[in-house]
């Protein structure tokens, strides 16, 4: 028997759709459409001329770009397959260390540490996924996180990676010798933000992405087609946890070092958030709750005072109440609000 995957892609409506027509000249209609990359090529440039060369917008930059990756690592098990990992801390932090180590501790080149460390933490998803397979629900839960507390402890006891103090002065980028300013590194990391949620946009759609979220509808549908669901379900896993170590890879090249209290739990729960509050709709919405995480718990003085981590959870309150498709979700609805308002009008003046 094969897979109908026209039928199962049926089974979830289109995201960021407004539940009436939608005109057809919407940007934020199907993945096909290039409105929301468009949207995010404007945004991400306007991000790099308000960080400049200033440090402490550089370094707000880079934690967001850091965060947007955990984020993005986190989206397909979550909003695809339903599978709940509060692991994503841990392999960012395994691909931290994976840099500092193979920079510092071994002197090889920056850049091996990324590889190293995306498919370290991608066997280590893999093994976890296989040692908790009969677990469900709150069991699965528990279990990934008692292994990222466990991981953070072990992080902080090991002599071998600076204990509590981590590892600093790691030594910086360098290709061919050319090392690129912090500028620079923050620009490539914007841009390998975009590529990657671009990517995941697309795969959304494909025989592959339509399978993934068929299991997280109707797994049985799936495993009656001849498609292992344990299987599939560890390979996404193994996929999110290496996009989650380059977050972890990216912040230590471009900070020079790592302390186990980095990518501790409260990154996890701020992961949960991010998809949240920007849109479980679209990859896009991990990215655009990443930047407001950053912004309402780092960058906005006035909220960060009173408490950022209070403030963001009743942020992620309210639109949880009000506008469940996130804050893409609420710009979807009011484009297709302004494009029916102006094609009434159209026809009128007609």
């Amino acid at each position: 028997m094969k897979l109908d995957t026209q039928t199962l892609g049926e089974r979830r409506p289109l995201p960021l759709r407004s539940t009436s027509k939608t005109p057809a000249g919407s940007l934020w209609t199907g993945s096909r459409r290039v409105g929301p990359f468009i949207v995010a090529i404007v945004i991400a440039v306007m991000i790099l001329l308000w960080a400049g060369s200033n440090n402490y917008r550089l370094s707000t930059v880079i934690l967001a770009v850091s965060y947007s990756l955990i984020a993005l690592g986190m989206y397909i098990p979550v909003a695809w397959a339903n599978s709940l990992s509060l692991a994503y801390g841990a392999y960012g932090a395994i691909g931290a260390y994976s840099v500092a180590v193979i920079a510092k501790t071994f002197g090889l080149p920056v850049w091996l540490g990324w590889i190293v460390g995306s498919l370290l933490a991608a066997a280590i998803a893999v093994i976890l996924a296989l040692a908790t397979a009969r677990l469900l629900g709150f069991h699965l839960v528990a279990a990934t996180l008692l292994f990222a507390f466990a991981f953070q402890t072990w992080l902080g006891h090991n002599p071998a990676l600076g204990q509590a103090n981590g590892l600093v002065g790691v030594p910086g980028l360098s290709l061919f010798g050319w090392v690129p300013s912090a500028q620079v590194l923050v620009t490539a990391g914007v841009a390998l933000v975009l590529l990657i949620a671009v990517a995941m946009d697309r795969a959304k759609f494909s025989r592959w992405g339509i399978i993934v979220r068929s299991i997280g509808e109707a797994p049985l549908v799936v495993s009656t087609s001849g498609i292992s669901v344990p299987q599939m379900t560890i390979v996404v896993l193994a996929i999110g946890a290496g996009v989650a170590a380059l977050g972890g890879s990216f912040f230590v090249t471009s900070v020079g070092g790592i302390t186990p209290e980095t990518f501790n739990l409260n990154v996890v729960f701020l992961a949960l958030f991010m998809p949240l509050l920007g849109g479980l709709g679209t990859a896009w919405g991990a990215v655009v709750g990443a930047a407001l995480t950053v912004f309402l718990t780092v960058q906005w003085k006035v909220f960060s005072a009173a408490g950022g981590l209070l403030v963001l959870s009743i942020a992620v309150l309210v639109v949880l109440l009000t506008v469940p498709g996130g804050m893409l979700g609420l710009l979807s609805q009011a484009g297709s609000k302004v494009s029916r308002l102006w094609t009434a009008r159209g026809g009128v003046n007609e």
